[in-house]
């Protein structure tokens, strides 16, 4: 099975703008929540988080802390992965008792990947309030999960893949739409 560029999504530009629009988002949802704290899902969740708080410093002159969140051991797909699947560690070195969090991800798609999240996000302690903000919302909900923040809604068929591709991981950015072809 090959993939096909089909269209480009977003350019770096609007992932830029995009990002921005979000950060506002959250800080609006959040006033006078002292404790708001970003976790990216690991991988492409990482850097969005990390940049999304950078902007809300620049913009609200406010620090809010970045976590990295390894879902890997909480996968419900773990056996379909590999057979040595690749573990990292969780990175959050603050506390998430009664904590607002917002978990960072590239892609909303089934809703099993943010499931894996919370499972490991509820290992760790008991946040008060956890909100999530993705880049890309595709649809084809498998749980009952949705967003609160949003980049953009990309209605997709169950043969499209979206590809979010940025700097810090893949050497490039932007968001594409591929189709899987036999």
């Amino acid at each position: 099975m090959r993939v096909v560029e089909k269209r480009q999504l977003l350019s770096s530009d609007e992932i830029s703008r995009t990002l921005k629009r979000l950060a506002h988002e959250i800080l609006e949802k959040s006033v006078g929540s002292g404790d708001l704290a970003l976790l990216g899902v690991r991988r492409r969740g990482v850097p969005l988080a990390q940049r999304l708080a950078n902007l809300m410093k620049e913009s609200a002159h406010l620090d809010v802390p970045v976590g990295t969140l390894d879902i890997t051991l909480y996968r419900d797909d773990l056996s379909t992965v590999g057979p040595q699947p690749v573990l990292h560690s969780s990175d959050i070195d603050f506390p998430i008792d009664d904590r607002d969090l917002v978990v960072v991800d590239d892609v909303l798609y089934t809703g099993r990947t943010v499931r894996a999240a919370m499972n490991a996000l509820f290992d760790l302690g008991r946040p008060r309030r956890i909100r999530l903000c993705v880049l890309i919302d595709r649809g084809h909900r498998e749980l009952p999960i949705e967003a609160k923040f949003v980049g953009r809604t990309v209605p997709t068929s169950d043969t499209e893949i979206v590809e979010v591709r940025l700097q810090e991981v893949d050497g490039e950015e932007r968001v594409m739409l591929v189709d899987r072809v036999p």
